[in-house]
């Protein structure tokens, strides 16, 4: 049976006071949760102040993006090995914001994801259309894409490293949001994909999260659908006692 994860996703909000400050508060609502893991993802500068809040906790800590060299002349970017030094389990890596505005292309998102999993850290690899190419049928063909090309050159024994998140772009802070029978059909082709890709075995163990204006009033809908295992929230993961009512989806 595959565990269900809840991840959040701070973006670019939340200095160090008002990472920790988030941080605390969320420990005590969901310290009871049940058999979910959480995730949360600061911003690069605050990790380690939030990494010594949440040590010891149910809690796990996710980077929003790496680098995939170990070290170099690489100025401004942060390696792998450098999140789990300060207490990373998680990267999400390849997030429609990243390839939109910086980017990058399903070949950096594999380099990424590979580095990623060299250096123990789980890969939340982000995967999704536009309303351009949803509106033009070609959801999965873009799907495909982006898993072909993200898992390139990873052995199927690696595979339990790689989460993946189905977020599809028109739905990411515009307030809409898929159909529970729009995600179903998405994460139903994604692990038949995963499937053609390795092997039936393995796509059945992967979790398979959406990501998309997920909120506390659509997060139950979504997760009683076969294929659903979780979320990757954005907003409203910056406020903790928001952030707790999607993990206690079941309560």
């Amino acid at each position: 049976m595959r565990r269900p994860i809840i991840a959040g996703n701070w973006k670019m909000y939340k200095n160090t006071r008002e990472a920790v400050e988030t941080a605390a508060k969320l420990l005590p609502l969901v310290s009871s949760a049940g058999d979910v893991e959480i995730v949360i993802a600061p911003v690069f500068t605050v990790l380690g102040a939030v990494a010594k809040v949440t040590a010891g906790s149910n809690v796990r800590l996710a980077a929003q993006d790496c680098f995939w060299e170990h070290e170099g002349a690489f100025t401004g970017e942060v390696s792998p090995a450098m999140l789990t030094d300060v207490g990373c389990s998680h990267a999400i890596i390849g997030h429609s914001e990243r390839r939109q505005y910086f980017g990058e292309t399903d070949e950096t998102v594999n380099r990424k994801v590979r580095a990623a999993i060299r250096s123990g850290l789980m890969a939340i690899l982000c995967i999704g259309e536009t309303l351009a190419e949803r509106e033009s049928g070609a959801t999965f063909a873009v799907l495909e894409r982006q898993i072909k090309g993200g898992i390139a050159g990873i052995p199927i024994t690696d595979m339990d490293s790689v989460i993946i998140a189905y977020e599809p772009v028109w739905a990411i802070g515009t307030g809409k949001t898929a159909t529970d029978a729009q995600a179903q059909e998405a994460h139903a082709f994604i692990r038949a994909t995963l499937a053609s890709f390795t092997d039936q075995a393995t796509a059945a163990r992967c979790r398979i999260l959406y990501g998309g204006s997920v909120k506390p009033e659509n997060i139950r809908g979504l997760m009683i659908q076969e294929d659903i295992d979780g979320a990757l929230v954005g907003g409203a993961s910056l406020d903790s006692a928001s952030f707790a009512r999607i993990v206690g989806y079941e309560s």
